[in-house]
């Protein structure tokens, strides 16, 4: 159970700037504390926008519990088998009333919601404060803010500010420092995050606060060879849940008093230092955070429109426009004689990699450039026989589009053996992470040469049509939960944290998934 809140030290001015030649560990404690305890006003464009990413986020994870992915009915069912801490109120897994170790039920919850690689993204890139580290990041670790709040007691409003917390904290940092550089995976900023604000929320004093984020910058640091190979397993998936569940460990046991290295973003045998040497007495970065209106990183992150790398999210609105101008391609794939792609680096090198033409896992295959064409291509020729107009509704890739029969679908090799994909060179470049630039070009022996436009921010985007994408997104919400209750629209009520007693939150993820694996 959270402890009493010890009190607040004298704030130190009002601004968010972690300067590099300070302890940015005590600092982000001391920003933890202000923001959590010492409120300034939110924007509603924020708070809106937080809901929509957290809604979305329980829809992936619903939709893959209720279909028994894998890693999560594995992490659940670790979950409901470990019974929670002497005095704890314990954690409650997605589908579950059952108290559990607060730790696993974030290990589970966050690999459910996390399994589809179909929430939130961010791309790390603020070209008008000059932070474009671009390091990638997902809205994976609402989980831990729900256990904070039951813990400590929270309402919806504290506990959205626990959630924009972390959102703020992991955005920021991969502004400033691009972990895959030096084959870090990125969901260490998440457990920076998630570590900071779980020890904040349960009343952790600067000290605790700093200890937690030491542990975790010291003893769980994860490399991208969960990535590695021509296949990925379970351990992509899975990479934020068990950054998550290490963070709340290391903040549980901060908050009992073991204490972790200090000022640890200037110790030159951590990651920052060691990997971007600096002037004695600094890190390799300034840290700057939003504290009020709508000043916070999650406006430049952006929403998926389905199950699919959000790399491939340009190509795939260049597809959805060649058929919005031109349908009838669609009623005659075997007329394609080629398609080719143009895209910038890192996507070229991530989903465009030769190995990913021939995919047989779903993890593979939704970071397959290649292989999400086709499946859209399939898809758009079904629509189009059925009368149904082409568009992001029609063409949604869902878990479906995953299974093993769709991976060795005949009419998908067929597809990909006319696909071309080349990287664009610097003019694509130059565009990412601001943009996605992709080009499609599609050459058709009756239709002739089709697209070739470039797309830069396609639906999703941050800087794409945001009303559009709040009507896609909440579709494919529908989409993905419709398996799973019988009411989305009660759920997407239900899940609305704004107001929420602390009773409401404590049960929030309590309610009945239909087919859950236990």
């Amino acid at each position: 159970m959270a402890r009493p809140h010890t009190p607040v030290p004298p704030a130190c001015g009002t601004t968010a700037l972690l300067a590099r030649s300070t302890n940015q560990a005590r600092g982000l404690a001391r920003y933890c504390i202000e923001f959590l305890r010492r409120p300034e006003p939110i924007g509603p464009a924020t708070l809106a926008l937080l809901e929509r990413f957290h809604l979305d986020s329980v829809g992936c994870g619903v939709s893959a519990v209720a279909l028994g992915a894998n890693a999560p009915t594995i992490l659940r069912r670790e979950a409901l088998a470990s019974p929670p801490a002497a005095g704890s109120r314990g954690g409650i897994c997605l589908g579950s009333s059952q108290p559990c170790a607060i730790e696993k039920a974030v290990a589970a919850n966050a690999s459910a919601v996390r399994e589809w690689d179909s929430n939130g993204t961010n791309f790390g890139f603020d070209a008008a404060k000059g932070r474009t580290a671009g390091e990638f990041g997902h809205n994976d670790y609402y989980p831990v803010a729900l256990a904070a709040a039951r813990e400590a007691g929270l309402d919806g409003d504290a506990t959205l500010r626990v959630m924009l917390l972390i959102d703020e904290i992991r955005g920021r940092l991969a502004e400033v420092f691009a972990l895959r550089k030096y084959s870090i995976d990125h969901v260490h900023h998440g457990a920076v995050a998630s570590a900071a604000a779980y020890a904040t929320a349960l009343g952790g004093t600067e000290d605790e606060v700093e200890s937690a984020i030491g542990m975790v910058v010291a003893h769980y640091v994860p490399f991208r060879a969960i990535r590695a190979g021509h296949q990925l397993s379970d351990s992509k998936g899975a990479s934020a849940a068990l950054a998550a569940e290490a963070a709340v460990k290391s903040a549980q046991r901060a908050l009992a008093g073991f204490i972790g290295p200090r000022d640890v973003f200037r110790n030159p045998l951590a990651i920052y230092r060691l990997n971007e040497p600096c002037p004695a007495g600094e890190s390799p970065f300034d840290l700057e955070l939003g504290v009020r209106g709508d000043a916070f990183a999650i406006h430049a992150m952006h929403f998926k429109l389905g199950l699919y790398e959000h790399q491939s999210a340009g190509a795939l609105q260049s597809l959805v426009d060649l058929f919005a101008a031109r349908p009838a391609l669609a009623g005659d794939l075997d007329a394609i004689q080629s398609i080719r792609v143009a895209i910038y680096e890192p996507a070229y090198s991530i989903i465009a990699d030769p190995a990913k033409r021939a995919p047989s896992t779903r993890q593979s295959a939704d970071h397959s450039l290649p292989y999400i064409l086709a499946k859209t291509l399939l898809k758009a020729s079904a629509a189009h026989a059925r009368g149904t107009p082409l568009g992001w509704e029609s063409l949604m890739l869902l878990p479906d589009d995953y299974s093993d029969a769709a991976i060795r679908d005949p009419a998908i090799a067929r597809l990909i053996e006319r696909m071309e994909i080349e990287h664009g060179g610097p003019d694509y470049d130059a565009k990412y992470p601001e943009g996605i630039p992709t080009s499609v070009t599609v050459m058709h022996a009756t239709l002739g040469a089709l697209g070739g436009g470039l797309v830069t921010f396609p639906l999703g985007h941050a800087r794409s049509d945001a009303a559009r994408t709040a009507a896609v997104v909440d579709l494919k919400f529908d989409r993905l939960v419709g398996v799973a209750v019988d009411d989305p629209q009660g759920l997407r009520r239900r899940m609305s944290l704004a107001g929420k007693s602390p009773a409401e939150v404590a049960e929030l993820y309590a309610f009945p998934i239909r087919c859950t694996t236990t």
